[in-house]
């Protein structure tokens, strides 16, 4: 079996969010901008804790923030 890819929109959905900063969505969701750099880049799956957070401060479904395999759709 190959590489699993969870990946998510959060780069997007800031930009079109007044071009939120990584910095104003860290603190939205209580985490460090180091961490979104992280989630943004791929190279961390968020808890499914943070994942929700992150979700709500966008006012969205986990599913529009947050997919499962080749789904870059948005």
């Amino acid at each position: 079996m190959g590489k699993t890819l969870v990946g998510n929109h959060i780069r997007k959905l800031r930009f079109n969010h007044d071009e939120m900063t990584q910095q104003q969505l860290a603190d939205k969701v209580g985490v460090t901008r180091q961490t979104i750099v992280a989630l943004e880049k791929g190279n961390y799956s968020p808890s499914l804790e943070l994942a929700f957070r992150i979700a709500h401060a966008f006012n969205l479904q986990l599913e529009e923030v947050f997919y499962y395999g080749d789904n870059t759709k948005l």
